[in-house]
């Protein structure tokens, strides 16, 4: 077997030399045999060109070719347009690089980002250009620059400062300059969130019932809410107002979530809106718990306020913090849309409530008896009826003494709290003198708001000077029952009326402008702590060190967990229920003692004859 195996192996072998033999002779006769090569290509070519298929082919080809290029030579308009369009934007596009900009989840330079450093308080301006178009803040230094270009100022100061991280303050997305391409990573977040915190339903919920302290990036803790406001130069007449209504329930979780208003329409061109856009930032800086540092500066919504006021509240002087409320509260009211209505808006959801005012002219002292009697039959002395909106009560002090007691020593005066309130029992009247006449008023309340805004008016103008009544009012913090000063048939509509004061506002110093400065006590719900915010200090206090203070505006917060036991949800029988509704007749005539007022807003402010019914412009 084995040597069949190898003959058979054998002659495999010897074909297949042979053929291999037989293909290097076919390649050697080719080679040796050119000019046949030549003599064949020769004829194919020859009858390829006398072919009449082939000539008509060529025709069609240079047919088609000088149509194409008639086509070309007239271009049409739609290509003309874009021709122009393309060479007009060529120059102001800005980078010239390829608009997909690259992104990479690695970036060398993320270790120098300086965290203690960032401030997203101030303007977003370039600090350049000052220009607030297209800005980026380096994560290294801190500055915003204006641009990602290769001419732009961030590009500049990238390579002459080797700082490499860059934020856009509007897109919320990093790049690294020079390389110009978009970084992604997750570790940056933490930075993002503080430029424009977020919240959640269920988080803003939660902020009344905890008392969790917050760590800030430098160590210091703090408590969301209870975080010191910067004091420019004179503003803090701004801050106390700003701290006290950034602890209303309702006003704090409407603006918290910016989608409540964004989507409100505004008349084009209106400036308004951006004090509603600035207040709703600053309250959400306050609010967060994820904060760099433990104060907030108020730079940005200060600003809008000295441009909406047209400069009437200044950052660099001082100002008076009543007037500071009542305009800023209607100023909101205003930008949101409000209306008359009592729901129009959160404001008036909030702080709005209704009175009656009774009014009727005294005649002149100097009158004799019988011409008296006469003039109070006439329409013009008879009472006069209107219920109005109200936004805060205005509590006027008894006079302080002339002449100190017996020690030479002065005598600070105490009144209670009620004694101030009585003013609107719907019995206690107040004579208003004008360089005409006098009118006597009185007022009863007929609407009461969840929260309540007293104004206590320490300072009163003279021909000469301006003077401030240092009366100390003795006031509760807990259980007030403003239900005293209902009628009993407006009272019985009301499922609650007992308030607990959560705001109080205190002037120290002299008065005057430019004079004293103001402090404020608050309440946070979470700890049941009461703390003392003046700018940027921060300290707690004892309820009992508050009712000693000089309080000027307080804010009172509806309680509804003690109803009212007079509270019955349908008339009682044989009580006749008497409303009154707006410019309509009671008794005799019905006038509007001022000016009528626009929709939400008021004409009266602090010394007015009305500013006991609204507030601000």
């Amino acid at each position: 077997m084995a040597e069949n195996t190898t003959l058979s192996e054998r002659n495999n072998i010897t074909n297949q030399e042979s053929g291999a033999f037989k293909r290097k002779g076919d390649n050697n006769t080719e080679k040796e045999s050119p000019n046949k090569k030549r003599k064949s290509i020769d004829d194919d070519k020859s009858r390829r060109k006398s072919s009449p298929e082939r000539k008509e082919r060529k025709k069609e080809k240079k047919s088609k070719r000088t149509k194409d290029e008639k086509h070309k030579s007239k271009p049409s308009k739609t290509n003309l347009k874009k021709e122009v369009d393309d060479s007009f934007y060529e120059e102001d596009i800005v980078p010239v690089q390829d608009p997909k900009v690259d992104k990479s989840r690695i970036c060398p330079y993320l270790d120098t980002i300086n965290r203690s450093v960032l401030d997203f308080d101030f303007e977003k301006l370039c600090s350049v250009s000052l220009s607030h178009i297209n800005v980026y803040a380096c994560l290294v230094c801190g500055k915003y620059f204006q641009g990602r270009g290769n001419k732009s100022h961030a590009y500049t100061h990238s390579v002459q400062e080797s700082h490499h991280v860059f934020l856009n303050l509007a897109t919320h997305k990093f790049y690294c300059l020079p390389d110009n391409y978009e970084i992604i990573d997750s570790s940056l977040e933490d930075i993002i969130y503080v430029l424009n915190p977020t919240f959640t339903t269920n988080l803003i919920s939660q902020f009344d019932g905890t008392s969790k302290m917050s760590r800030a990036y430098d160590g210091t803790t703090y408590l969301p809410g209870i975080v010191g406001l910067n004091n420019i130069k004179a503003n803090d007449y701004c801050n106390v107002i700003l701290h006290a209504l950034s602890h209303v329930t309702p006003l704090r979780n409407y603006f918290l979530q910016e989608s409540n208003y964004k989507g409100i329409k505004r008349p084009p061109g209106d400036q308004m809106f951006l004090v509603v856009q600035r207040f709703g930032e600053l309250l959400r800086k306050l609010w967060n718990p994820r904060n760099f540092k433990a104060h907030v500066s108020p730079h940005e919504m200060l600003q809008s306020v000295v441009l909406c006021s047209k400069k009437r509240f200044q950052i660099t002087s001082q100002g008076d913090a009543l007037e500071f409320m009542s305009w800023f509260l209607n100023a909101l009211h205003g930008a949101l849309n409000g209306t008359r209505k009592l729901a129009s808006s959160i404001i008036n959801k909030t702080f709005r409530g209704k009175m009656r005012v009774f009014s009727r002219k005294v005649p002149p002292l100097e009158m004799a008896e019988h011409e008296k009697q006469k003039l109070l039959l006439t329409e013009e002395y008879q009472e006069v009826v209107e219920e109005i909106p109200w936004l805060y009560l205005t509590c006027d002090l008894p006079p302080q003494p002339l002449y100190p007691d017996e020690l030479q020593e002065n005598i600070i005066p105490q009144v209670p709290f009620h004694n101030i309130l009585a003013k609107f029992n719907g019995v206690y009247e107040k004579e208003y003198k004008t360089h005409k006449d006098s009118t006597l008023k009185r007022f009863e309340l007929t609407k009461l708001p969840p929260y309540i805004i007293v104004y206590i008016k320490r300072f009163t103008k003279n021909f000469f000077v301006q003077e401030k009544n240092p009366t100390i009012v003795n006031f509760p913090i807990k259980n007030i029952d403003f239900g005293d000063l209902l009628p009993a048939e407006v009272r019985a509509r009301h499922k609650y009326t007992t308030y607990d004061l959560m705001a109080n506002v205190v002037h120290d110093g002299e008065p005057g402008a430019g004079k004293g400065t103001y402090r404020t006590h608050i309440l946070h719900k979470g700890s049941g702590k009461w703390y003392e915010l003046q700018d940027l200090h921060v300290a707690d206090i004892l309820p009992q060190m508050i009712t000693l203070s000089e309080s000027y505006i307080q804010i009172f917060e509806l309680r509804t967990d003690i109803p009212n036991l007079s509270y019955s949800p349908t008339p009682a029988s044989g009580t006749q229920h008497t409303t009154v509704p707006a410019d309509k007749t009671v008794n005799q005539t019905v006038t509007h003692a001022g000016p009528h007022l626009p929709a939400g807003l008021g004409q009266t402010g602090a010394g007015n004859q009305d500013d006991d019914m609204d507030t601000g412009e």
